[in-house]
């Protein structure tokens, strides 16, 4: 092949998350590979387990099916040093079946790209933001509002992600955040801490009188930004807009 054609190749190997396919593959959620993985050989697992991060996985391996996993255990277990030969085989097939389809499928939309920036923003940018773009293109504006994720979504969390964040949220900022929360969202706060952690919190929140609204929407968008790597590591469900993945009981 031409030579600039084999660098092209070689940088989207590398790519900007891992100089090697192999970093590259570590850097895949968990979720995403086991779901590839566990249509393989147990062999073939055991190979990609024993050559990427022992943190990434044991999270890979705990998203198999048992019986599934157990398997591709007893194979790491059993397993000598693997050949060059078998080694390239597994590491070709993973970059071309499953690398190179990731990064088709994981394009966003423009939109989405859009959304997530958005939620960066504080309050009054962001509205200048979408009142601008309602001007100019009305259905993009609405699609940038149904994918963004707010402080109010949080209300969709069921009673185990609330504990979850509320375990990794400063205790002051939940306070200043829930200052310019619904009655709804403070319900939801309110009723999954104990009747303790409740009261003192309610008393915090008189305490702190007037507050400034810059000052809520940082503590607002820091709870949202909290429930984001939460969500990225697993440790809760977000709920989209369109509600497909609301909890049914």
């Amino acid at each position: 092949m031409p030579r600039d054609k084999v660098s092209q190749i070689m940088d989207e190997i590398r790519g900007p998350a891992g100089r090697t396919m192999w970093d590259k593959l570590g850097n895949v959620n968990e979720q995403v590979l086991a779901t590839y993985l566990k249509n393989e050989y147990p062999q073939t697992v055991a190979v990609v387990l024993q050559k990427i991060k022992p943190e990434h996985a044991a999270r890979v391996i705990t998203s198999l099916p048992e019986d599934f996993a157990m398997e591709v255990v007893m194979r790491m277990l059993r397993m000598e040093s693997v050949q060059k030969d078998i080694l390239d085989k597994v590491e070709n097939t993973l970059r071309v079946e499953f690398m190179s389809n990731l990064a088709r499928t994981s394009r966003k939309d423009s939109h989405e790209t859009i959304a997530d920036i958005f939620n960066y923003l504080d309050r009054q940018t962001e509205d200048r933001f979408l009142g601008s773009l309602e001007e100019r293109n009305r259905d993009s504006a609405e699609k940038i509002r149904a994918l963004m994720f707010t402080f109010e979504d949080l209300a969709r969390l069921d009673p185990g992600g609330v504990q979850t964040l509320l375990r990794n949220v400063e205790k002051d900022k939940l306070g200043l955040a829930l200052k310019g929360a619904s009655d709804k969202l403070k319900d939801l706060f309110f009723t999954n801490m104990s009747e303790r952690a409740a009261k003192i919190l309610r008393e915090d929140m008189d305490a702190m009188g007037p507050v400034r609204l810059r000052d809520v929407d940082e503590a607002q968008q820091l709870m949202v930004s909290a429930a984001k790597t939460l969500a990225e590591s697993g440790d809760i469900v977000l709920a989209d807009n369109k509600g497909e993945d609301e909890l049914v009981y």
